[in-house]
Parts: C-alpha cells; sequence; structure tokens
C-alpha cells in the first residue's frame, strides 16, 4: 500500500479529467441486484474511458472484503476485468480502503496495479490543494464504528478471524456488513447541513492549513457545499440510490448522476 506523505502532484493534459466514485458496494444486498448495479458502474466506465485522466475510487467498491493470502472472494470478475483494461491502458487508479473493504491486503495492488491507500491524503491537482478520502471515522459521528474499528484494526483480531475457513469466514463478514449498521459505519441519509460531521471535519482542517477542496464517500448523500468563500466540501455518494460521482476538469469540480 501507498506509504504516508506530505503532497501528491497530479497535473491533468488539457481535454482530460479525473473521476471520483465511491460505495458501490458490490455484493450487496444479494447477487441478483448487485449484478444489476455493476453493470451499470461499467458502462460508466466505459463512457468514461476515453477521457480520464485518473480514477479514484473513494472506498466500499465491495460490501465485504477480507483478503487471504491465496484466497480473495469470489465474484466481481466484470469490475475488476474493467478496471484492469483502465491501469493496462496506462490510466492511474487511486483506491482509498473504506469501512467495508477494511482488510484490503495487497490483491489490487498486485492484480490491477492500483495506488492503496489505507488514510486520506492530501493532492494537488493543477493548481487546487485537495484533502480525500473515504470519511469513515473522521469528526464528530460515527461513534459505535469508531469502537468498532479499533477492533477491525487490531492485528490479534485480524489474525483470528484468518484462521476461519474462507467459506465461512467470508459469509460470516457478508452476513454482518448487510445487517449491523454499526459495522457499516452510522450511514444515515440525513442531511445536517454544517452540521454534517465530515463538514465539521474539515472546518476544522481549515484551521491550521488551506484547502480549496475536500473530496469524500461515506455518507450515502451527494453533497456539494461551499463550506466557507475558499473552500468546498464535495461527497460522492453512492452506486446503490444516487449513482453518483465526481468529476475534476482541471479547473473546478462538479457532481455528477449517471443517466438511468
Amino acid at each position: 500500500m501507498a506509504g504516508r506523505g506530505e503532497l501528491i502532484t497530479i497535473n491533468i493534459p488539457e481535454g482530460k479529467k479525473i473521476y471520483f466514485a465511491s460505495d458501490q458496494h458490490f455484493g450487496a444486498p444479494n447477487e441478483d441486484k448487485s449484478r444489476e448495479r455493476e453493470k451499470l458502474f461499467i458502462n460508466w466506465l466505459n463512457q468514461i474511458k476515453s477521457d480520464c485522466h485518473c480514477l479514484f475510487l473513494l472506498g466500499d467498491l465491495f460490501d465485504f472484503w477480507f483478503e487471504y493470502r491465496q484466497v480473495v472472494p469470489r465474484g466481481y470478475i466484470r469490475v475488476l476485468g474493467k478496471l484492469a483494461e483502465f491501469t493496462d491502458a496506462g490510466i492511474p487508479i487511486y483506491f482509498f480502503i473504506g469501512n467495508h473493504d477494511l482488510w484490503m491486503r495487497d490483491y489490487l495492488e498486485k492484480e490491477l496495479n492500483a495506488i492503496v491507500f489505507k488514510e486520506p491524503r492530501i493532492f494537488k491537482l493543477n493548481d487546487k490543494k485537495c484533502f480525500i478520502g473515504h470519511g469513515d471515522g473522521l469528526g464528530p459521528g460515527d461513534k459505535g464504528y469508531k469502537m468498532l474499528k479499533k477492533l477491525f484494526t487490531n492485528p490479534i483480531a485480524k489474525g483470528l478471524y484468518y484462521l476461519l475457513h474462507p467459506d465461512f469466514a467470508i459469509w460470516l463478514g457478508k452476513y454482518a456488513s448487510n445487517k449491523n449498521k454499526y459495522l457499516s459505519g452510522d450511514e444515515d441519509k440525513n442531511f445536517y447541513g454544517k452540521d454534517e460531521w465530515l463538514v465539521q471535519y474539515a472546518l476544522r482542517k481549515l484551521e491550521s492549513n488551506h484547502y480549496d477542496y475536500f473530496v469524500f464517500g461515506h455518507r450515502h448523500l451527494p453533497l456539494e457545499m461551499e463550506i466557507t468563500d475558499k473552500s468546498t466540501y464535495i461527497n460522492t455518494g453512492d452506486w446503490i440510490e444516487h449513482f453518483s460521482y465526481a468529476v475534476f476538469d482541471g479547473a473546478k469540480f462538479s457532481l455528477k448522476k449517471l443517466v438511468l
């Protein structure tokens, strides 16, 4: 996984764009409905490929993911193959681990040549300074999830789970991920304005550094908010209800929805 660093600079050629999407939760609520959404996402990837300079996936691509050294969850071959087309064509993929794929190892790095991050990172996109991440566990909310995340990321707990047979462990993980809101994070669909906890987090970050944009997923709400006169908060929404994404054209962000 990509190491820590202060700033990653991406210069965008004229005519190209950067695309951002999150919270596809493939695998949920069942295989058939997930496959329908997966096809829509793949069609979107086909649409953007020609002008995509790089692709940011901001977490929770899968509703549950746990890697053994020789085993990964079955399924997802269509979307993983399409993402491999991007990296094979020289289009970088920046993948941020979300709360549903916390247990990512190195599969996406080795199979897709994706650049994987465990934590939010700072990017300079042309002349715009951007703070980018999934968004789980940040700000004043997600209290139940914050407690459980300490358990999920504990090496001993992960090691014990790893001892379970993959058939049982992956079934159990999928079941718990789908049923328990604390395992999912507090992803309620209400809009709280300036009291949005990721907005509160962003405002605190602005006390020490300037950022032109904050870009997160996790909330499942497509949002574009000016939180100060010089800083904007973007949430990419999801691919369950909203089928939304963000685009940076080299000068500014815009929030869009797939036309179904």
